[in-house]
């Protein structure tokens, strides 16, 4: 079974909250965080992150802090008795920065990474819009390009969510990073 910290990460429309709560309910103590919730909770001045924007800017400064929280809750969970399953877009060298912010062991992370087109349909049946100034294109080639190769990559693009679920259990010693 997985105990500590589970990092599951991919573009929008990847899957990851549907993966995370599946993944969560198969555990016998289980947290799920979602870290979009840090964000939202942001009531006025936030600073939506879009293409450009710069290290300083106020979108980087608060995304920062979207994960040092999720990352430090993650950690009172795990510490608590729970396995704490985190589910955020972490994409680029933000996936080495934010594993780092994981005090826990041990650590795994979980990259869902369907094609573009898969993730495109995905979008277009869903009752929210993940994608503003974004697009699946962008998103994607900043994935596959830019995201170093930590952890167990799964292409979910023709998987269910249970047979993704059993994937990452039994993948969980490639996921395990720490």
């Amino acid at each position: 079974m997985l105990d500590g910290v589970v990092l599951i990460t991919g573009i929008m429309a990847a899957g990851k909250s549907t993966v995370a709560q599946a993944l969560a309910e198969r555990l016998p103590r289980a947290a799920h965080v979602r870290g979009d919730v840090f964000r939202r909770m942001i009531v006025s001045g936030r600073a939506e992150y879009e293409p450009g924007a710069g290290p300083q800017s106020d979108a980087e400064t608060q995304l920062r802090l979207r994960y040092r929280l999720s990352a430090a809750t993650a950690d009172a969970y795990a510490q608590a008795g729970f396995t704490a399953v985190v589910q955020d877009v972490v994409l680029g060298e933000n996936l080495t920065a934010y594993t780092e912010l994981v005090r826990t062991r041990p650590l795994y992370v979980v990259v869902l990474a369907p094609s573009a087109d898969a993730v495109a349909q995905r979008e277009a049946g869903r009752d929210k819009t993940g994608y503003g100034a974004w697009t699946v294109g962008q998103l994607d080639a900043g994935l596959r390009a830019g995201t170093p190769r930590l952890g167990l990559w799964l292409d979910t693009s023709e998987l269910t969510v249970d047979r993704t679920v059993d994937a990452v259990l039994a993948g969980r010693e490639r996921a395990r990073i720490r």
